[in-house]
């Protein structure tokens, strides 16, 4: 992989994670301020006029950002519950990042090592590929065990395990069934925190 073509690449995905992190950080603010994080039903007001296509637009940037960081992926969590309530937040989130899993999977078996080296620092590419030529009779298991864990790096992963003999059916069922205590801890879990802040702030 050329150097310079990497490092712009990484480059631009810095800007789109910066402004999709600035981007959510005005929407808080201006929500915050006209009330609107006051209460789900004043949140349920604001998105009424917007109808089925809140839903759509935020479980389309959810699967988008899987593969391009717009937004870090806990803050993706917190917003989808602020923003719809802890069930149907829980819900959008699940299908906009199972979706964009299977998307990452899917680019990585077309192209694959190169696209890895494009998107993941050096570092990152080593350690994983590494772990990888040293796993690849229990790459599958290990794979299901790391996406039940909310720690483990999950977008990179789903892009590794393109470039493996995995078998999109198989990937697909580890996605459905792995990606839920993930996304409950991080969307309640922070979405507490969240709540919590607003009650300092009053």
């Amino acid at each position: 992989m050329n150097p310079k073509i990497q490092k712009k690449y990484q480059i631009v995905m810095h800007i789109c994670t910066a402004v999709g992190l600035i981007g959510s950080i005005i929407f808080f603010i201006y929500a915050y301020r006209a009330g609107i994080l006051t209460s789900q039903e004043a949140m349920q007001e604001f998105l009424l006029p917007f109808g089925f296509w809140a839903a759509l637009i935020f479980v389309l940037i959810q699967a988008v950002q899987v593969v391009i960081p717009i937004l870090p992926g806990a803050v993706g969590c917190v917003i989808g519950v602020v923003m719809f309530g802890p069930w149907l937040g829980f819900l959008y989130n699940y299908i906009g990042i199972c979706m964009g899993s299977i998307a990452a999977f899917l680019l990585a078996k077309m192209y694959g090592k190169p696209l890895l080296e494009l998107i993941a620092s050096p570092r990152l590419y080593k350690k994983y590929l590494g772990w990888l030529d040293r796993n690849q009779k229990n790459f599958d298991r290990l794979f299901a065990a790391a996406i039940f864990m909310p720690v483990a790096p999950d977008d990179f992963l789903c892009f590794l395990a393109g470039v493996t003999h995995m078998k999109l059916k198989k990937f697909t069922a580890i996605i459905l069934l792995g990606k839920p205590l993930a996304i409950i801890l991080y969307s309640l879990g922070l979405e507490l925190v969240f709540q919590k802040v607003l009650g300092l702030l009053g």
